[in-house]
C-alpha cells in the first residue's frame, strides 16, 4: 500500500509532464546521448517502477473489494450505455474548438487550406448527427483529416496523437460485430500515445527544461534534469498501466485532477491541445477494465504474475525507447 501511496502522492507533483513540450517551447530540440539517457537515476527509476508494478499486482485485488469502491463502481458501470455517446459528441465538441482556434487537432498544426476547413465542419456536423451510419462517415471524414496532415508533418511526429486514430477507429466499430474490440483499442491507443510522449522527454530533455525555467513549474526540490526524467517515468507508466488493464479508473481521475491543474498553469493552449484527452478519461472512468481480462491474470501464482508484469514493463520501456531514439 506505501508504494501506491508513493505513486499517487508523485502523480499530484507532476504538471509539466502532461504538457506536449512542443506546444510551449521554440527551443531547437536537441538529441541526447544514449549514454546520458541511460543515467543511474533513469536505471534505478526503472528498476523501482519494475518493483512497484510487481507490488500492484497484488495489492489491486485487495483494493478493490472495498466496500466504498465497490460502491463507485457499480456506480459507474451504470453509465457505461453512454460511452460511446460521450465519444462522438465529445469529438465533435473538441473538433469545433479547434475550428475557432484555427488549429487542427492540436494547437500545434494550424489550418493551412480552405478544404480542411470544410472537412472539418462536416465531420463536425455528421457527428451531431444522432445516427450511427452518420457517426462512421463523420469519422472517416477526420481519418482522412490525420492521413492528410500524417503526409505533411510526418507519420512519426503523428504518433504522439495516436489516440485520435484510436477514437476513429473506436466510432468505425461501433455497432459492427467487431464493436467489442472498441475500448481496447482506444485504451490501446491512448496508453501507447503517453508512452511515447514521455520518451520525447528522455530524448529531447532540453524542450522540457526550457518550459520549466519559463513558466515557472516547480520542482518541488528535485534538479531540473533530474525532475524531467522523473516526470517522463510518471506518463510512461501511467500509457502502461492504461494498455495492459490496471488501475485504470483511478488512473484516470488522477490524470483528469491533473490535466486540470495543467490548464491553470499553461492557460488556453493546454486546454485547447488536450478537450479531447479530458473525454476520453471520462470514458476511462466510466468503463473502468470491463471490457477484457487483464494479461497479468494469465498466471495463477502470485510471484508469476509479479515477475510478469515487472519484465514486460523493462521489455516495453527498452523498445520504445529504443525505436524512438533510432528515429527521431
Amino acid at each position: 500500500m506505501f508504494s501506491l501511496v508513493s505513486l499517487l502522492l508523485l502523480f499530484s507533483g507532476v504538471t509539466v509532464v502532461h504538457a506536449h513540450v512542443k506546444w510551449f517551447t521554440d527551443v531547437e530540440p536537441q538529441k541526447e546521448s544514449m549514454m546520458n539517457i541511460m543515467s543511474p537515476l533513469f536505471m534505478g527509476l526503472a528498476l523501482f517502477t519494475a518493483i512497484l508494478l510487481a507490488v500492484l499486482t497484488q495489492v489491486l485485488p485487495a483494493l478493490s473489494k472495498w466496500r466504498p469502491l465497490v460502491a463507485v463502481d457499480r456506480k459507474l458501470d451504470q453509465w457505461r450505455s453512454y460511452t460511446y455517446t460521450i465519444l462522438k459528441y465529445g469529438l465533435a465538441a473538441a473538433l469545433i474548438i479547434q475550428v475557432i482556434s484555427g488549429t487542427l487537432f492540436v494547437p500545434e498544426f494550424e489550418i493551412n487550406s480552405m478544404l480542411q476547413t470544410i472537412l472539418l465542419w462536416v465531420s463536425i456536423v455528421l457527428l451531431l448527427i444522432p445516427n450511427h451510419i452518420a457517426t462512421k462517415i463523420g469519422a472517416l471524414v477526420t481519418l482522412v483529416l490525420l492521413v492528410q496532415l500524417s503526409f505533411t508533418v510526418g507519420f512519426f511526429h503523428m504518433l504522439d496523437y495516436g489516440f485520435y486514430l484510436a477514437i476513429v477507429g473506436t466510432l468505425l466499430l461501433q455497432k459492427t460485430k467487431w464493436e467489442h474490440w472498441g475500448m481496447p483499442l482506444l485504451y490501446l491507443g491512448t496508453g501507447l500515445s503517453l508512452c511515447w510522449v514521455a520518451v520525447e522527454k528522455w530524448v529531447f530533455p532540453t524542450m522540457a527544461l526550457d518550459i520549466i525555467e519559463h513558466h515557472g513549474v516547480p520542482t518541488f526540490g528535485f534538479a531540473p534534469d533530474a525532475f524531467v526524467i522523473m516526470a517522463a517515468y510518471i506518463e510512461f507508466v501511467v500509457g502502461y498501466l492504461l494498455v495492459v488493464g490496471i488501475l485504470n479508473r483511478l488512473l484516470s481521475a488522477v490524470l483528469t485532477a491533473i490535466f486540470v491543474s495543467t490548464t491553470m498553469l499553461f492557460g488556453m493552449t493546454e486546454l485547447i491541445g488536450h478537450f479531447m484527452i479530458h473525454i476520453v478519461l471520462i470514458i476511462f472512468i466510466i468503463e473502468g477494465v470491463s471490457f477484457y481480462k487483464p494479461p497479468v491474470e494469465m498466471h495463477s501464482r502470485r510471484l508469476d504474475q509479479m515477475i510478469f508484469v515487472s519484465l514486460n514493463f523493462i521489455f516495453a520501456l527498452s523498445v520504445f525507447l529504443l525505436i524512438y531514439y533510432r528515429f527521431a
